[in-house]
């Protein structure tokens, strides 16, 4: 018996950029990023380049009459959301290319490729006037601070300048720029999007502001922030959503970073799909300890007002990706239950402790709260780890504190409580199989005293 066939039409992009042999940056992260936006990615490519994680060994540009070969197959075949450019290499290809958008009429993102995150120049210096006409027929230009100095002949080291250069880009003929702030110093990094608004005869301008990740493996950040942001046009996002939801994604992307290659490393281009795939076995494995627990009975761990367990996935960075027990595990008269399921973002406060544990060690995945009293104080010496004591108002802060000093993920955290929370133990552990086995032992050595 044959099936029903059940196509899916998810929103079509093209990426025009060149070939990245490292996977990290280029047509490679283009398609990979289009992809993770659930939008079909499509590509033109206009140089191959012989790259990895360290450095750029060669370079050939392909011939204009081909890259238009591959745009026009593109353009004429499939019903194309938007579009993004990246590197172009030369006059004559971005000439080319300019042509091609002229009778586009989607949005379309301009990253002015001109220099690799290792330093190795990618555009030639007679090419850079040449971005002016394309500028034209773009949606919203992306330069770094750097490519932003190239562009306008001005110094870009702060948030105001590159508010200027954003409107200097824009008078250039763009709808927007977008000057990301990696390369201009500060803990927080500025991404400062500058919007043309005609009706006006004005700008609108709007910050994206987020802690800076301490990492040089940002390699293929701006072809993947670009990609994405052309990926959510292509979903019909306005300009800012896009923008906003692109600096989101690459922020995480950042943080967790692929760790290949002797470089620094490149960002992640699938996370936020590796994230969500996380999840069931996340909750699978919260269901286990629970279950372990429920079994061995660990009533005299549970504090008066229940057990809290929970679990992160690997990319976690919201307490909507931790998984928990709803309801807790409560004191019966047959043993421990839980009154409800396991499942995402219960909210609890271990939620964010959690989270905030990872801040420092992000290799720490569950936790458990633990009743605090004199015996389960003195049976936490058993544990294969460190026990940390903090302090503050807040639950998060309270983490934060006990792991300032700390050079190794701790066993378990001691809250003191305070007006609003009871005294607690935190019980972690980077594996749900180390938890468990943290959690009895801490039963085993309270009913064994």
């Amino acid at each position: 018996m044959t099936r029903t066939h059940a196509p899916v039409s998810p929103p079509v992009t093209l990426t025009i950029a060149g070939s990245d042999s490292g996977g990290g940056a280029g047509i490679q992260a283009d398609l990979k990023t289009i992809e993770a936006h659930d939008a079909f990615g499509t590509s033109a490519i206009t140089a191959t380049t012989a790259q990895n994680t360290t450095g750029v060994e060669d370079i050939n540009v392909l011939p204009t009459d081909h890259i238009a070969a591959q745009y026009d197959a593109v353009v004429d075949d499939f019903d194309v959301g938007a579009i993004k450019t990246g590197m172009l290499a030369t006059a004559a290809v971005i000439e080319t290319v300019t042509g091609c958008l002229a009778e586009f009429d989607g949005p379309v993102v301009v990253d002015p490729v001109m220099v690799a995150a290792t330093g190795d120049r990618l555009l030639s210096e007679d090419a850079e006037a040449a971005y002016e006409a394309l500028f034209d027929h773009a949606t919203l230009v992306t330069p770094n601070a750097d490519e932003a100095e190239l562009l306008t002949d001005r110094t870009v080291d702060s948030v105001d300048a590159a508010e200027a250069a954003g409107r200097d880009i824009v008078e250039l003929g763009a709808d927007a720029a977008l000057v990301k702030g990696g390369h201009i110093d500060g803990d927080d990094v500025v991404d400062t999007l500058v919007i043309d608004e005609s009706a006006t005869d004005a700008t609108h301008t709007e910050g994206f502001s987020h802690p800076r990740i301490d990492t040089d493996a940002t390699h293929g950040s701006g072809c993947t922030l670009s990609s994405a942001i052309a990926a959510r046009l292509a979903h019909e996002e306005t300009l800012t959503e896009a923008v906003a939801g692109g600096v989101a994604f690459m922020e995480r992307a950042v943080r967790y970073g692929i760790d290949a290659g002797s470089g620094p490393g490149s960002v992640h281009h699938l996370v936020e799909m590796r994230e969500r795939a996380d999840r069931e076995a996340t909750t699978a494995a919260v269901e286990r300890i629970v279950a372990r627990l429920v079994k061995a009975n660990v009533e005299p761990l549970v504090p008066a007002g229940g057990m809290n367990v929970v679990g992160a996935t690997r990319y976690a960075e919201s307490a909507a990706e931790v998984v928990g027990v709803d309801g807790r595990l409560s004191q019966t008269r047959t043993g421990i239950r839980h009154n409800a399921g396991v499942r995402s973002g219960v909210g609890s406060d271990l939620a964010h402790q959690l989270l905030a544990a990872r801040e420092a060690f992000p290799a720490l995945r569950f936790a458990a709260t633990c009743r605090l009293d004199d015996a389960v104080e003195q049976a936490l010496d058993t544990l294969d780890g460190a026990v940390v004591r903090g302090s503050g108002a807040s639950a998060t802060e309270v983490v934060a504190t006990a792991l300032d000093d700390a050079d190794a993920p701790p066993a378990a955290i001691i809250d003191a409580g305070g007006a609003d929370r009871q005294p607690a133990v935190i019980v972690a552990a980077p594996t749900a199989a180390t938890l468990r086995k943290r959690l009895v032992g801490l039963h085993d050595a309270l009913i064994t005293e």
